[in-house]
C-alpha cells in the first residue's frame, strides 16, 4: 500500500527536530529543503528509514530530504500544513537553544563559497520549473517550423516560450534580493534595467549597452548591491522618511552602477562564459566530457549542482542552448549502468533488486537521487564505477563537439531521456539527439561493465 503524503511528512517532522526546529520549508524538483535552527536534532537513520524517502543531505543548517519527482510537492505541502498547525509550546526555548548551537556549527563548517554557492542556487532553484516548460515549448515551436507545420500557432508558440527568457533577469533579480535579505521588488526593480530597450540610448565605457546585456548575472549582481544599499539606509535614515528615501535611493544608486558598471562588466563575464565554453569543447572536447561527466554524481550528492545554473543559463540566453548540460547529463547515465550490474550480480538481495527496480524509471529519466542515496553509495565502489561510465558517456559527447558537432538542451532541470525534447545543437536536433544517445548507450554500457567486473557484492568490494 502506497504511502500517502501526509503519513511521510507527519512520520518525518518529530524526527527532524519538531516544529520549533524548522526555520525554512522550501524543495526543488526532488528534494524537501528544512532549514534547520538546530542540525544535530536530526535523526538522521531515523528519516532515511521512512518509507517514501530516498536519501538525506546533511549541508550546514540545511536538511534536504530526497523524496522524488512529483511527490516532494505533495509532501512538502502536507509539511508546511503541519508546521502551522503543531507549533510547540516551547518553540521560543528551542529557538533559542538552536540559535547558539547555530551559530557555532555555522563557524566550524560554513565556508564563504558553500555558503555563497547554496544561496545563488536558492536564486535560481524556483525558475527551474518555468525554464523546463517554457524550454519544452521552444523545442516543440522549432520542430514545427522546420516542419513547416501549423504556421499559424507557431508565432503564438513563440511568444510564450520567449516571454520568460526575455524577462528572466527580472525575476532572478527578484528572488537575489528576497534571498539575500533586501526587498524582493526593489531587486526586481533594478533587476528590470538590464533588459530595459531604454539602456540603448546609454553609453558606458564608450559604448552604447545593448539591452539584455550582462544577462543573468548583470540581474544578479545589480540585485545584490541593491540590498546591500538598501541595508545601509535602513541604518541611516530617519523611520518617518524611511518609506520615501530608503526604496528611491536603493533605486537610484543600484540603477547608475548598473548601467555606468555592473552591464558592462556583467556583459564581459557572459562573453567570457560563452567563449570558454565553445573553447573547451572545441579543443579538449572528450577530455572535457570526461572531467565533467565523472564528477557531475558528487556534486549531485552534496546538493552543489544547482550551483551550475547561472552558467546554464548564461549560455543559454547567448547561444539558445547550453552545451554543458547534455555533457553532465551523463552521470546518469553511468548511474543507471552500474545499477543495473549491482541488480545482475545481487541475484539473491531481494530488497536491494526491489528498490532498484523502483528507482530505475527515475534515473532513465535522469532523476539520480533514489539510485545515488538507495544503491550505489550505500555500496561504495558502484558509486566509483558509475562516476567512470558517467566519464566515458561524457567523453563520447565531447569527441563529436571536437568534430564541430555541438550538442545543446533549451532549457535545464530534465536529463536522461527526458532530455530529448529539448535537444539542439549547432547541425540540428535531429544530430544532436543522435549523438546524445550514443553517450547514453556508452555511459550504461562503461557503467555496467565497469561495476559488473569490480563488484561482488562481498564486504571486500566496498
Amino acid at each position: 500500500m502506497q504511502r500517502s503524503p501526509y503519513d511521510t511528512a507527519a512520520a518525518l517532522l518529530p524526527l527532524v527536530g519538531g516544529p520549533a526546529n524548522i526555520t525554512s520549508v522550501a524543495h526543488c524538483m526532488t528534494r524537501l529543503r528544512l532549514g534547520l535552527s538546530d542540525p544535530s536534532l536530526v535523526e538522521g537513520e531515523a528519516v532515511r528509514a521512512v518509507p517514501g524517502v530516498l536519501g538525506v543531505v546533511t549541508d550546514g543548517d540545511t536538511l534536504q530530504v530526497v523524496i522524488g519527482p512529483g511527490a516532494v510537492v505533495t509532501v512538502t505541502a502536507e509539511f508546511q500544513q503541519l508546521l502551522t498547525t503543531e507549533k510547540a509550546a516551547a518553540a521560543e526555548q528551542l529557538a533559542a537553544r538552536g540559535a547558539e548551537l547555530r551559530a557555532a556549527r555555522v563557524r566550524r563548517n560554513a565556508t564563504p563559497l558553500k555558503t555563497a554557492l547554496r544561496r545563488i542556487a536558492d536564486v535560481f532553484v524556483p525558475l527551474i520549473p518555468a525554464l523546463i516548460g517554457c524550454g519544452v515549448l521552444a523545442g516543440l515551436n522549432g520542430l514545427l517550423v522546420n516542419a513547416g507545420l501549423l504556421p499559424s500557432l507557431t508565432p503564438a508558440l513563440a511568444a510564450i516560450a520567449s516571454g520568460f527568457m526575455a524577462l528572466i533577469s527580472v525575476f532572478v533579480g527578484y528572488n537575489t534580493a528576497k534571498v539575500f535579505g533586501g526587498t524582493p521588488v526593489l531587486g526586481g526593480a533594478v533587476a528590470a534595467i538590464v533588459v530595459y530597450p531604454g539602456v540603448a540610448k546609454v553609453t558606458a565605457f564608450g559604448v552604447a549597452l545593448a539591452p539584455g546585456q550582462g544577462g543573468v548575472l548583470g540581474a544578479l549582481a545589480a540585485a545584490l548591491l541593491a540590498v546591500h544599499v538598501e541595508r545601509w539606509c535602513r541604518g541611516r535614515v530617519p523611520d518617518a522618511l524611511d518609506v520615501l528615501l530608503t526604496p528611491t535611493v536603493t533605486v537610484l544608486v543600484a540603477g547608475l552602477a548598473t548601467l555606468y558598471g555592473l552591464m558592462y562588466g556583467a556583459g564581459l563575464v557572459s562573453s567570457a562564459i560563452g567563449t570558454a565554453a565553445d573553447w573547451l569543447l572545441a579543443t579538449t572536447g572528450p577530455l572535457a566530457g570526461l572531467i565533467l561527466g565523472g564528477l557531475f554524481l558528487p556534486l549531485v550528492m552534496l546538493g552543489l549542482h544547482q550551483a551550475l545554473i547561472p552558467i546554464h543559463t548564461t549560455l543559454i540566453q547567448q547561444q539558445g542552448y547550453t552545451v554543458l548540460l547534455p555533457l553532465l547529463a551523463m552521470a546518469g547515465a553511468g548511474q543507471v549502468g552500474a545499477a543495473l550490474a549491482v541488480y545482475v550480480r545481487l541475484r539473491h538481495d531481494t530488497s536491494l533488486r526491489t528498490t532498484i527496480r523502483s528507482a530505475l524509471p527515475a534515473g532513465l529519466l535522469g532523476v539520480g537521487e533514489p539510485l545515488i542515496y538507495g544503491v550505489s553509495l550505500p555500496l561504495g565502489r558502484p558509486f566509483l564505477t558509475a562516476c567512470a561510465g558517467g566519464a566515458a558517456g561524457g567523453a563520447f559527447v565531447g569527441f563529436f563537439a571536437v568534430l564541430g558537432d555541438r550538442v545543446g538542451a533549451t532549457a535545464i532541470g530534465p536529463s536522461g531521456w527526458a532530455l530529448f525534447p529539448l535537444l539542439t545543437g549547432n547541425r540540428g536536433p535531429a544530430l544532436a539527439a543522435a549523438v546524445y544517445a550514443g553517450g547514453l548507450l556508452t555511459g550504461y554500457a562503461v557503467g555496467f561493465l565497469a561495476t559488473y567486473v569490480s563488484f561482488r557484492g562481498d564486504p571486500s568490494s566496498t
